[in-house]
């Protein structure tokens, strides 16, 4: 099964880096890609991320990382599109762990928790937790029994390549909070998404540490409701 590594980057010269090489270093017994989908960056983005030379590269104009995704969509040759952020670390069995999955014919998406790694010690653990536990029953909740949608975290998604097509690719005209949601929702429409523990990638708390932990965690919450209720996010 043939894979492509999407990862969209916007601004990310100090971090790209890494990911790249733990993606480069995956263990996989077939054909896989890296596509970066630099995003218009205004840093040396691009000049790291082009010193790996079996890496492929591409520039996005369009501000947005549903633009970004879609642009990798449309590049990847994979029948498998796994998507990382920039920041994103995956351990070294990440892409044939979550490929496996994809052998059962109903499955079209697989995404896993976060890892935040350079969080302090209790936000860490907790929010490890968080996602193992909650994050899990709730897609459970939505797929299995409303059956609106499910819970998928951008950069951590492994998605079937058809499957997109068939959809229409990723939404552009959501901006950001809502959009991996939104995914999950018409990705349900013709097959089965998991939210699975042991697809877990390392990734930076940057975010947090920049915005109010609890708001920033509402703002998430909220916005996974409104796509799920009213098929549009709450705030852009």
């Amino acid at each position: 099964m043939k894979a492509s590594i999407i990862i969209p980057a916007y601004n990310e010269e100090n971090y790209i880096k890494n990911t790249l090489q733990m993606a480069l270093g995956q263990d996989f017994p077939s054909n896989f890609e890296i596509i970066v989908v630099d995003n218009a960056s205004t840093d040396n983005t691009f000049k790291v991320a082009s010193s790996f030379r079996t890496v492929k590269l591409v520039r996005e104009e369009r501000k947005g990382v549903q633009f970004a995704r879609e642009r990798g969509r449309r590049e990847a040759k994979g029948e498998i599109l796994a998507y990382l952020d920039a920041d994103s670390i995956p351990q070294e069995n990440w892409l044939k762990k979550g490929t496996a999955y994809f052998y059962q014919p109903d499955i079209v998406g697989v995404s896993g928790p976060y890892e935040y790694y350079d969080a302090r010690p209790l936000f860490r653990l907790s929010s490890l937790f968080f996602q193992r536990v909650l994050y899990r029953a709730a897609h459970l909740l939505v797929q299995d029994v409303l059956h609106k949608g499910g819970v998928m975290l951008g950069g951590n998604a492994l998605i079937r390549a058809s499957a997109m097509e068939k959809i229409g690719g990723f939404n552009t005209a959501i901006v950001f909070y809502g959009d991996d949601t939104d995914t999950a929702c018409r990705l349900t429409t013709i097959g089965k998404v998991l939210f699975k523990n042991d697809i877990t990638v390392r990734s930076s708390a940057r975010r947090f540490r920049e915005s109010n932990i609890v708001g920033i965690t509402c703002k998430y919450i909220l916005n996974f409701i409104f796509v799920l209720v009213f098929k549009k996010p709450f705030s852009r």
